[in-house]
Parts: structure tokens; sequence; C-alpha cells
């Protein structure tokens, strides 16, 4: 699996406006990982959720739930493997934001890569010796 993340920038109608900064993230999968996406259907599960939005989903009513969840996928406080595989555009406002968005993609291909790494795992055998040394 490879992340490819791609920075520009866009400047607002008519010369009205500030420069707005655009994140376009998704990965690269080998023939091996898009076959796991597929068989072990992984499209819609979410594997980066930024806690503070998570931490507002469980105070709030099914209905705040569904908007909250959408508002944070919106903003790119959420990644399903979906998003990463078949790429997404975020905007921001300023670089700071870009740079936390980054981070956020970062922490989501992280996660993303040991789901498929736990993939290939199956049907084997794992050997643990302790005491271990890491």
């Amino acid at each position: 699996m490879e992340l490819l993340l791609s920075r520009s920038q866009k400047s607002g109608m008519i010369g009205l406006g500030g420069i707005s900064f655009v994140l376009d993230v998704r990965t690269k999968l080998t023939g091996e990982e898009q076959e796991f996406v597929r068989k072990y259907k992984l499209g819609k599960t979410v594997i980066y959720e930024n806690a503070s939005v998570t931490d507002r989903l469980s105070e709030s009513g099914m209905l705040k739930q569904l908007a909250t969840s959408v508002a944070a996928r919106a903003t790119g406080r959420m990644f399903t493997v979906d998003d990463l595989v078949n790429g997404r555009k975020i905007e921001c406002k300023d670089i700071i934001e870009m740079l936390e968005a980054e981070n956020q993609i970062k922490d989501a291909a992280e996660s993303f890569h040991i789901i498929l790494m736990t993939c290939q795992q199956f049907g084997g055998e794992e050997v643990i010796t302790y005491p271990r040394e890491d």
C-alpha cells in the first residue's frame, strides 16, 4: 500500500476571499490488498475518527449523531476505507488546518495498513515468544 498526498491551493472567486488549501488523498493498493477490501467488505469501515467528534457523538441523540457524523466526514475528521481507496479532497482554510488534516490521514492510513496486514494472517498461526523484547 502506498499513501499519495497532493497539496494545492485556490483563490476565492474573482480575487475575492482568501486562499484555500486543498489536500488530495488516496492510496494505491496491490491486487491482493484490493481483494482483501472486496472479500471482507471493508469499504464502509471507519478507520479514523477524531476523538472530539466521537465524544460529541456519545453525548448526543440519534439525529444529532447522524448530523455530527456527516459533518465530521465532510470536514476531514472521519475516514473510511473507501475514502482512502477511492481518493478524497479536503479543503482547508489555512496551512495549519491542512497539516492537521495530513496527520489525521496518516493515522488513518496506518490503521488501514494494520487491517490489511491482519487480513493476510487468516488461516495461519502467530507465535509470540516471551519475554518480549519490544
